[in-house]
């Protein structure tokens, strides 16, 4: 999963970014409404944080551009302000989610998933994927093939999930590599291939099939351990 963070503080945005890379998401990071308001319109992201004072742009002014604009990206609004007048008025412009500074970082992070859960799969719906005897837990991160658990490193998993969610469709390496590296990557994009491979070594040479010229398709049948 991709996500943007919005935050003129930079030590706060940096530090946000690396805790949140270390939990497995690619992360971007800009300081100023206008650029945010210009890599979220991109529509690669998954999530955006979004402070609401900011220099250039605001953060209501960044919501409410995006919203009317058809983009339903998720969206969890950052303040330093705390009256329900600013809550009120944050989701009034289409925000998804209100946190008010200063905030736990484990309290972002459970936000932060619920609504990657709900924007991704669905209210209510559940964050567990079963395909044959391959289980996959998007919420707890965690991976069962059969009787026993897969241990993946928090890149391996991020490449799985973009696989998984949409199990029995063909996802292209380029949306592989949008969703889980971020702007910064200027590597090798075949990088995504080795992901692949070591996947099917942990998993199942039969569970990941290749599409030639289209990309990477996970088979809804059993898998082999």
């Amino acid at each position: 999963m991709r996500l943007l963070i919005v935050e003129d503080e930079k030590r706060l945005a940096l530090s946000l970014a690396k805790g949140l890379t270390a939990e497995g998401y690619a992360v971007d990071v800009v300081h100023d409404g206008r650029e945010g308001l210009y890599r979220a319109s991109e529509g690669t992201y998954d999530l955006v944080i979004l402070d609401i004072m900011l220099p250039g742009m605001n953060g209501y002014r960044v919501c409410a551009a995006l919203r009317a604009a058809g983009h339903d990206v998720p969206i969890l609004m950052l303040t330093a302000k705390d009256g329900e007048y600013d809550e009120a008025e944050g989701l009034d412009t289409g925000a998804d989610d209100y946190l008010t500074k200063p905030f736990s970082y484990v309290v972002l992070v459970a936000r932060v998933k619920a609504l990657l859960r709900r924007g991704g799969q669905g209210a209510g719906a559940s964050p567990v994927h079963v395909h044959g005897n391959l289980k996959v837990d998007t919420a707890a991160r965690r991976v069962f093939l059969g009787d026993g658990e897969v241990v993946l490193t928090a890149k391996e998993f991020a490449v799985l999930e973009q696989l998984v969610v949409r199990a029995g469709e063909v996802v292209s390496k380029a949306e592989i590599l949008e969703h889980v590296w971020d702007f910064a990557y200027e590597g090798d994009p075949n990088i995504v291939e080795v992901y692949v491979s070591t996947l099917r070594r942990k998993l199942s040479a039969g569970l990941i099939r290749t599409v030639r010229g289209a990309g990477y398709r996970l088979e809804r049948g059993e898998a082999s351990p």
